[in-house]
């Protein structure tokens, strides 16, 4: 089958149509309202694309959580690599959408401007390609990202070794996705009665990485894909355990996704990673939540090895980044949304990256 017609069989209206008579019925004799969330933001996007949060009862409330890898990175990573970009003989190496998140005094496309070498890649084995022909500096990988990336920043990491390039380093601030669903499931304020997770984090990690959440939390989990009939799907069988009562891990993804994951990708990580504590944009400090370089791989540690002066971390007055990130308001609550933040110049990091809540809510609120 072509993928447009892959495409095409998850879309298809009239099962999009029975999917919803199904979510009707299981809700129907439910006397409150249940919440539930969706921890990716390409589910978020998904969502507001095809206008899903609309058509569902209103006994169900879709809400976002922190899963946008560039939302949930805190001001003092920004604020460390513009200060890294304003070392003289440093390429600083990154994903499009971390150059435009605003840290504390500047952004790294102001430092572009300024004049400083900040280049976009679509690789991490891109920033190789560029320390391999640039001896003379020091390139800096910016490794923003959860554990769908990070194989591959630990892959890049494991080839800048075998070909002995020195001027090779990586700025992590990675982050493991089942930690911050435990720390917001215990979130009084919150109170989420199910979890959509996420469909590209589960191929690496695989769906049994859900089940201390639902063994220590009782809250159903559902991995679920990304086109409109996986998110509905998702919400049917999300929307059933929660009616009956039931706490356990199902896969809407099995096309995907495995019990197991991918052990390789797993392995490679592994074998340059290690867990650590980690701050989230709004969330705080989650333990166990981050992955940083092991110690045998130090000499790729930009943070190490190129120590530089940041200046203290300042957030934006007014900027809700971080309740709509834990799912508290929506994007339309924040005082500074659609006024004076906006894609074309952003305050917060929900509305720079393409997966951010606030920058789907401006692209498709109306639908």
């Amino acid at each position: 089958m072509k993928s447009q017609d892959l495409t095409t069989a998850y879309r298809d209206p009239a099962v999009a149509r029975a999917l919803l008579r199904q979510i009707e019925t299981t809700v129907r004799n439910y006397r409150r309202q249940m919440t539930l969330m969706e921890v990716c933001g390409t589910h978020t996007m998904a969502i507001y694309q095809h206008g899903i949060r609309a058509l569902l009862p209103e006994q169900i409330r879709l809400i976002s959580g922190p899963g946008c890898p560039v939302c949930v990175t805190p001001v003092d990573y920004v604020d460390r690599a513009v200060a890294l970009a304003r070392r003289p003989g440093t390429i600083i190496t990154t994903f499009g959408d971390m150059v435009r998140v605003p840290g504390s005094s500047s952004s790294l496309l102001r430092e572009q401007a300024a004049g400083a070498d900040i280049r976009i890649v679509y690789s991490p084995l891109d920033a190789i390609a560029i320390a391999a022909c640039n001896p003379g500096k020091e390139v800096v990988f910016l490794g923003v990202g959860f554990e769908t990336t990070t194989p591959t920043v630990a892959g890049a990491v494991l080839a800048a070794e075998k070909q002995g390039l020195t001027n090779f380093s990586v700025l992590g601030s990675h982050k493991t996705m089942p930690a911050p669903m435990m720390a917001l499931t215990s979130d009084p304020e919150l109170q989420v009665d199910g979890y959509l997770c996420p469909a590209h984090v589960s191929a690496i990690i695989g769906a049994d990485a859900y089940r201390p959440i639902v063994e220590a939390c009782r809250v159903p989990c559902v991995v679920t894909g990304f086109e409109p009939l996986d998110v509905l799907r998702g919400v049917l069988m999300l929307a059933r355990q929660v009616v009956e009562g039931r706490a356990e891990v199902e896969n809407e993804y099995s096309r995907v996704v495995r019990p197991d994951g991918n052990p390789k990708a797993r392995q490679i990580l592994e074998t340059v990673f290690e867990p650590c504590d980690a701050r989230w944009r709004g969330i705080g400090v989650i333990p166990g939540s981050g992955l940083r370089i092991r110690n045998s791989h130090a000499a790729f540690n930009a943070e190490l090895k190129l120590p530089v002066e940041v200046e203290e971390p300042v957030e934006h007055k007014g900027c809700l980044c971080g309740e709509i990130l834990k799912g508290k308001v929506r994007p339309g609550d924040c005082p500074l949304f659609r006024k004076i933040c906006t894609p074309e110049d952003p305050v917060g990091a929900c509305m720079v990256s393409s997966e951010g809540t606030c920058a789907a809510e401006y692209k498709y609120g109306n639908i």
